[in-house]
């Protein structure tokens, strides 16, 4: 059987690649049918931007996993390995607290479109189900700080991004 974690980092890679082709060639249909032939669908620009949104949301947290975010850790750099496991630690129990305010805001936000019921301007989808993705992403970037968090008590790492000094990505 397939490790929960496993699972969900092959969900992950794949959702992410759909959703970049079809954005890809959403876009690249919009401008033949614009220059080639004086047309366009009107729906396509609120799926690109709706399927950006849910890109951007599972890359997040799918860089957490990869330990790809951006990082200026000189001053980190300074301390001791100890020192710099409990900063380390700090720095990930404080975006835990941001993605559970953000979890929390966006869960009670979709609920609401839930309660109103509305569709989306042009497509024939309920705005909830488009905006799923808010709570969602930021479950999964929990789930992926608890994963980081738990590397480096057990020193499997010593930062939340790719060392390039000590060769620890994350795969």
């Amino acid at each position: 059987m397939i490790k929960f974690s496993n699972l969900i980092n092959h969900l992950e890679e794949w959702l992410i690649t759909l959703l970049l082709a079809s954005m890809t060639l959403l876009t690249f249909s919009q401008v033949v049918a614009r220059y080639v032939f004086n047309s366009g669908a009107v729906w396509v620009l609120e799926a690109t931007t709706y399927l950006f949104a849910w890109l951007v949301l599972l890359g997040a947290s799918y860089i957490i996993k990869c330990g790809a975010h951006i990082a200026v850790d000189s001053v980190v750099d300074l301390f001791s390995k100890k020192n710099k496991k409990i900063i380390t630690l700090f720095a990930i129990s404080a975006c835990m607290v941001f993605v559970i305010i953000m979890f929390i805001g966006s869960y009670e936000y979709v609920s609401l479109l839930k309660d109103i019921d509305i569709e989306m301007e042009d497509l024939p989808i309920l705005e909830w189900q488009a905006k799923i993705i808010l709570p969602l992403g930021f479950a999964l970037m929990f789930y992926r700080l608890i994963e980081v968090a738990i590397d480096v008590i057990n020193n499997k790492t010593s930062s939340m991004h790719f060392d390039t000094h000590n060769n620890d990505y994350k795969e």
